[in-house]
């Protein structure tokens, strides 16, 4: 089985992820994706609880199809969490898999940054898919930029998601009555 494993805050999680992750699979890229909603972020970005962002994460996954799973491995132990660790925990916890890290391409730039980025390069293979104006340096299709920061911010404004959120998500996120 190939995996792809698609890791972020997941918070919310948006049409933005639910294309990539169907764009791979469809692509042939890989078997399954499988959804990482980050414990705790290395760089001490801040985030909802994890087991919200898990539910959200297991609501877009019900949305787009049987082939995106939800993995809850980083919060599993105390962080930060890794990138290159989550990805070995994950290829000895699932010795029959065969494990890509999927990621946008705005990540690409601070890829230096990331703990042991080479060892990732050469036991992952990233696909590294482009993102609004962001072109992915191996020519994958570019998605469109939309953040969970703007999800996050736009909700706290009043101003309608519909179309940005997958409907799963929406029901779980918004306030109940929310456009």
């Amino acid at each position: 089985m190939r995996v792809a494993v698609y890791g972020g805050s997941f918070d919310p999680p948006h049409v933005g992820h639910a294309m990539v992750a169907a764009w791979a699979r469809w692509a042939g890229l890989c078997d399954e994706v499988w959804l990482v909603p980050v414990g705790d972020h290395p760089f001490g970005k801040a985030s909802s609880d994890f087991e919200v962002r898990v539910g959200l994460a297991e609501a877009l996954a019900r949305d787009v199809g049987s082939f995106v799973r939800v993995s809850r491995v980083e919060g599993e132990r105390p962080g930060p969490h890794y990138t290159i660790d989550t990805l070995r925990r994950l290829a000895a916890a699932h010795p029959g898999a065969t494990f890509r890290l999927l990621m946008g391409a705005d990540l690409w730039p601070s890829r230096s940054a990331w703990r042991s980025w080479d060892a990732i390069e050469a036991e992952f293979c990233p696909i590294v898919v482009g993102r609004g104006d962001v072109a992915s340096p191996q020519g994958w299709p570019a998605f469109p930029d939309v953040s969970s920061s703007a999800m996050r911010l736009w909700r706290g404004q009043g101003r309608s998601l519909d179309g940005w959120l997958t409907r799963s998500v929406a029901d779980a996120w918004l306030p109940e009555g929310a456009p």
